[in-house]
């Protein structure tokens, strides 16, 4: 693993309490006030305890090998109902391939091979009795460009119901309405639903994806980096989006930005090199982390 360069600051403090004989303070600079500073409304105020919450997910030495790249190392944690949780680390750490893990995708690459447990509700999402299929229906994924088919926004939303064979009109619209207004986008839409997807700006479209992934019920919603091909004011939608949906669902989110973690994840894991270096609560991560590696990562550091 390559070692991080050090600071010039801080090796000069220490060198100097060599010189007198003593080991210097660890200053953690405290993040969380700059970073919570333009928290999304909704965002957890409340004292959290990983240990008091109700597993949604839970991880046993999750091994992924992509041929002879080991691209997860024995990851174990539990990652909690109805809460958001994020993921950061630098390119190529392995926060993406965990995502795809978590509802299979990486079935789809032929040299993928996964060992461990990733249990869903209790359940062995591995197991050879899972229905894939209903397992990706409980747990939709939003990419990190948004993706709306070459259809009306309408038919956007209603897409998936229409592949598991609802015909009903009734309970089409009823569910396209829905769709998005939990996607804080009926507004913006509801005179123009026959227009073309792609006449939206890329933060509609966006929440656009979302509305078509909540629109099937799931019950987890995967999230990668959804906010970095957009502009700031669509960003701050989309993450105040994400604090009404986690009042219905599971959000897994990963994100290059730190300050975007700090402001919407209630709990957030620090990955390098395939490894899960550390996971708490945002607060604690961004505030007082126990690892050296994690904090001179969220400080810029090196990554």
């Amino acid at each position: 693993m390559t070692k991080p360069a050090t600071d010039t600051t801080s090796a000069t403090m220490e060198n100097n309490a060599r010189e007198v004989g003593s080991t210097p303070e660890r200053h953690v600079p405290n993040l969380t006030p700059e970073f919570r500073r333009d928290a999304p409304k909704g965002a957890t105020t409340e004292a959290i305890d990983l240990s008091k919450e109700t597993p949604c997910f839970q991880l046993n030495a999750l091994n992924l090998h992509y041929g002879s790249n080991h691209a997860l190392c024995d990851v174990s944690m539990m990652i909690p109902h109805k809460r958001i949780t994020a993921f950061i680390g630098p390119s190529g750490c392995g926060k993406s391939s965990l995502l795809r893990c978590l509802n299979r995708m990486n079935d789809l690459i032929d040299i993928a091979q996964i060992s461990g447990e990733i249990l869903l509700d209790g359940q062995d999402i591995y197991s050879k009795n899972v229905d894939v299929p209903e397992l990706r229906r409980r747990i939709g994924m939003v990419f990190q460009k948004p993706n709306p088919f070459p259809k009306s926004i309408y038919e956007n939303v209603a897409y998936g119901l229409r592949i598991q064979g609802v015909r009903r009109k009734s309970v089409i619209d009823e569910t396209v309405e829905r769709s998005l207004r939990h996607a804080a986008l009926w507004d913006e839409v509801k005179d123009r639903l026959k227009s073309p997807a792609m006449e939206l700006s890329g933060g509609q479209q966006q929440r656009l994806v979302i509305a078509r992934a909540i629109a099937i019920e799931p019950e987890v919603i995967l999230l990668d980096e959804p906010c970095s091909a957009l502009d700031p004011i669509a960003t701050a939608k989309v993450e105040e989006l994400m604090m009404q949906l986690k009042e219905n669902y599971t959000l897994v989110i990963v994100t290059h930005n730190m300050q975007q973690a700090a402001r919407v994840g209630d709990y957030c894991a620090f990955m390098y090199m395939g490894e899960l270096i550390e996971y708490d609560t945002a607060e604690v991560m961004f505030q007082k982390p126990s690892k050296k590696q994690t904090e001179d990562y969220i400080t810029g550091r090196f990554g």
